[in-house]
């Protein structure tokens, strides 16, 4: 794979810039700005080598139809303010804009293309459509991880037709979990939460062989409290899991891996809940709703964090969004954090609910690496061939 990083000569080439600028837009208002802040560098680099910048994106899902409700425009007027300079919009269709009328004026450095997804052949991986795209630019640089599972016409396709570079978040992203799955620092732990089991399966099994701990929580513990025979009352669980987690525990003791769950839990009788209960397992009512993890949990969990070198993290301990519910996510980055300061471990966090547990609690720039990449992160970690890796491997 060849790194932008590496190119000497960009000095007045159209380098066309595939991002993902996927933001949570509300009433025009961006309400998480993560992964525009993740793109700086790239763009401040492209600037310094005096290249012109043609940014391809996608927001939403507008499945191939204009909607000007997900229009890059909020996300333009953003980096304009971000990196004080300005920002062009074009809302042209693809196949009518020519090359040379881009950067007529010699003031524009960066222009935005409209959401690649109002285009149906986006989504197809369409042949004519990545070549019309090609023909736009000198050169293509992929700094879009989270887009990389994807085989898309502006991911994947694209790289048949002009030279393609590996971007600056895209190689650190790739470090990163290289640090996690093959030039891993032992003993190393995964804590692992979220909804359903069934979608983590695969994440799980692939990491086992790897990881000393592998800790779950959240609503997929249910699962296994259920499946060990405890009461979990009206609390959210995935039906037909059984064989799932019989592979799990049956993998997990081949390779000499712990799994952890609860030992205690904290339930309410709804989400909404002005205080939660610490209940021990065997207490919890046909009534409650496990909403987190209880003291015992937390003390087990910080003792296993206090003695790994390396951590990975992935889904919330507790339903967050109710701050009543969200002492096991603050108690766990804290602890991350505390061991991150000395030096003494090193941590990755993934997943739109973890890092939205972060934000909350403003500490994003202490873990060594948090990856806006959900679906990505977690094919990449079970060990799956990404599309737009891949294509610029070729």
């Amino acid at each position: 794979m060849k790194y932008i990083k590496d190119q000497e000569y960009l000095e007045g080439k159209v380098v066309l810039l595939r991002l993902d600028l996927n933001v949570p837009i509300k009433n025009q208002v961006i309400t998480d700005e993560t992964r525009i802040n993740k793109i700086l560098p790239v763009i401040n680099f492209l600037i310094k080598k005096k290249s012109k910048i043609l940014i391809i994106s996608h927001v939403g899902r507008p499945k191939g139809k204009i909607n000007y409700d997900l229009s890059l425009k909020p996300i333009c007027e953003n980096l304009e303010k971000k990196i004080s300079q300005n920002i062009k919009l074009i809302k042209e269709n693809v196949y009518k804009i020519k090359k040379e009328d881009l950067f007529k004026n010699s003031k524009d450095q960066i222009i935005f293309l409209e959401n690649i997804r109002f285009y149906k052949e986006e989504e197809k991986n369409d042949t004519n459509f990545s070549k019309n795209l090609a023909e736009l630019g000198d050169i293509f640089v992929n700094d879009a991880f989270s887009c990389s599972h994807r085989a898309h016409a502006s991911v994947t396709k694209i790289t048949e037709f002009l030279p393609s570079f590996a971007g600056l978040q895209l190689e650190t992203e790739i470090n990163a979990l290289k640090k996690v799955t093959t030039e891993i620092k032992k003993p190393v732990t995964c804590i692992i939460g979220g909804a359903k089991i069934s979608t983590k399966i695969g994440l799980i099994k692939n990491l086992i062989p790897k990881f000393d701990n592998i800790i779950i929580v959240g609503a997929m513990a249910n699962n296994i409290l259920n499946y060990k025979g405890n009461p979990i009352g009206q609390s959210f669980k995935e039906e037909n899991c059984k064989s799932v987690i019989d592979d799990i525990f049956e993998t997990a003791k081949k390779n000499s891996c712990l799994i952890n769950y609860p030992e205690d839990v904290v339930v309410g009788k709804s989400m909404d809940d002005k205080e939660g209960i610490i209940k021990e397992l065997s207490e919890v009512s046909s009534d409650d709703l496990i909403l987190d993890i209880g003291p015992k949990t937390i003390k087990k969990i910080r003792d296993i964090i206090e003695r790994s070198e390396t951590i990975l993290w992935n889904g919330p301990a507790g339903y967050f969004e109710n701050p009543n519910f969200a002492n096991g996510c603050y108690e766990i980055a804290k602890k991350i954090i505390e061991k991150k300061e000395k030096n003494q471990i090193y941590s990755i966090a993934g997943g739109g609910d973890t890092i939205a547990v972060l934000n909350q609690m403003n500490v994003i720039e202490n873990f060594n690496f948090v990856s806006t990449a959900g679906g990505a992160f977690l094919e990449y970690l079970e060990g799956k061939d990404l599309p737009g890796i891949k294509a610029l491997k070729h």
